[in-house]
């Protein structure tokens, strides 16, 4: 059964749709022993209809630039499976946005939010605009033109987007702006809002944070191991690096690496992070080369000096090491490294940064993996607190959110755990994750019909 869907999302999918073609094909393989025991699967058909978007959504954006030119971008919601709850996921603003690329990561957002146990669908939107080297007008003229396209798909209870690459409090407060013009309503249609009006504490901290919290119980449960005192690396030099480092530090772990798209930084006294945010900060996004400058201690290794296949954040010795850039960043070759140099824990703070390949390797070779749709779904889950703080139109404190999202991401980590030993493939989190979440999903999608 999962031979021929595969097939056949190849025929009906084109060239640019590989990295959703990927993502099927890893949670199709996970969910080939479970769905020949339940025949409803097949009688529902969910599998295929669990693989084709609910509706993919594209629109023409027209803005003005501050001279006044004319510039069209391409806009896109793609709203995969509401069978939990309202479709969810981030808005993501960046030249590399296409529909394969928002498919692939709806899709993964179905199962992450499965996995929060929240009631929460799976969808993920953005545009090809740009934010880099754009005026604070400009990129608030380019947001109220992409509201006023997209707010006749989106509602508190219908689809709530989100922050993603590009879109960080201050574009999703201009978003919000534009949408209250339209239908004149107050409600919780965003979430990541800053916080003066519906935000919710701790949303820009809560990917980072989680991934750290789903790591550390990860390490404890499996090795009886902490972070403190240990060596990590780390890819991105984002939002959610930027919090993973910090949560890290606060557990006593020193973070030696870090990066972006020009370049790579090590730094042996482990990295500044007061530093590193005041280059990365919104007004200013510098490139990392610039670290040296205060901490000439500091190694930079610039992206065009190392091979396409071998990142050099992940060539040092490590303890763990965190993915946290973007989609495919680590290699085979890099999971090689990462074993030669010691390394025990992998944990995806990105969508899918880790090759297939290089997944199987390091679990062959024993290395805990922890995919992103289950290490990473601290995002989402601070997210679905803001709406309910939205919908009662109370405020929770920072520690209130903070305890609710350890708690959480233990939750995730036991239900993958224990899912992937009663399917025999334990410390399989990758499969542990699927097929969680799968079971969550498939069971809505039954009990509502067809």
């Amino acid at each position: 059964m999962v031979e021929k869907i595969l097939s056949n999302l190849e025929k009906s999918n084109c060239s640019t749709d590989n990295i959703f073609l990927q993502a099927v094909s890893e949670v199709l393989t996970s969910l080939e022993p479970i769905v020949k025991t339940d025949s409803r699967y097949e009688q529902f058909a969910i599998l295929e209809r669990l693989v084709t978007p609910d509706r993919i959504i594209q629109f023409k954006v027209q803005w003005l630039d501050d001279n006044n030119q004319v510039h069209i971008n391409n806009g896109y919601r793609i709203q995969f499976n509401n069978s939990l709850g309202p479709y969810k996921g981030g808005l993501r603003f960046h030249p590399s946005v296409t529909t394969g690329v928002l498919k692939f990561l709806a899709f993964e957002q179905i199962f992450k939010n499965s996995l929060t146990g929240l009631p929460i669908g799976g969808a993920k939107g953005g545009s090809d605009f740009d934010p880099k080297g754009k005026s604070d007008f400009e990129i608030m003229k380019f947001c109220h033109a992409f509201m006023r396209e997209l707010h006749s798909y989106i509602g508190a209870r219908v689809d709530v987007p989100a922050g993603d690459i590009g879109v960080g409090s201050r574009e999703i407060g201009y978003l919000f702006g534009e949408y209250k013009h339209i239908p004149r309503n107050y409600d919780g249609v965003l979430s990541g809002k800053p916080y003066a009006f519906g935000g919710s504490l701790m949303r820009p901290q809560a990917t980072g944070y989680g991934v750290v919290y789903f790591a550390r119980e990860m390490l404890y449960q499996e090795l009886q191991e902490s972070f403190e005192g240990k060596v990590c690396t780390l890819s991105g030099a984002g939002n959610v690096a930027l919090h993973t480092i910090e949560k890290l530090q606060q557990l006593g772990a020193l973070v030696v690496t870090c990066s972006d798209s020009e370049g790579t930084i090590y730094d042996p006294s482990g990295i500044n992070l007061i530093l590193l945010k005041s280059l990365k900060d919104e007004g200013k996004r510098l490139s990392l080369e610039y670290y040296t400058d205060s901490i000439p201690t500091a190694t930079y290794t610039k992206k065009c000096d190392y091979p396409e296949y071998a990142h050099p954040v992940w060539s040092y010795p490590c303890f763990a090491a965190f993915p946290c850039a973007t989609q495919n960043e680590l290699t085979v070759s890099d999971a090689k490294k990462l074993i030669e140099n010691g390394c025990v824990a992998v944990i995806e703070g990105a969508n899918m940064p880790t090759f297939p390949d290089a997944i199987a390797l390091l679990q062959r070779e024993g290395v805990l993996f922890a995919p992103g749709k289950a290490s990473n779904a601290g995002g989402v889950a601070v997210s679905e607190f803001e709406m309910s703080q939205n919908a009662s139109m109370e405020k929770w404190d920072f520690d209130k959110v903070d305890r609710k999202l350890d708690e959480l991401m233990r939750q995730i980590y036991k239900r993958v755990s224990l899912t992937a030993k009663e399917y025999g493939v334990e410390r399989n989190f990758v499969d542990g994750a699927n097929i969680a979440a799968f079971k969550r999903v498939a069971e809505a999608m039954i009990l509502e019909g067809v």
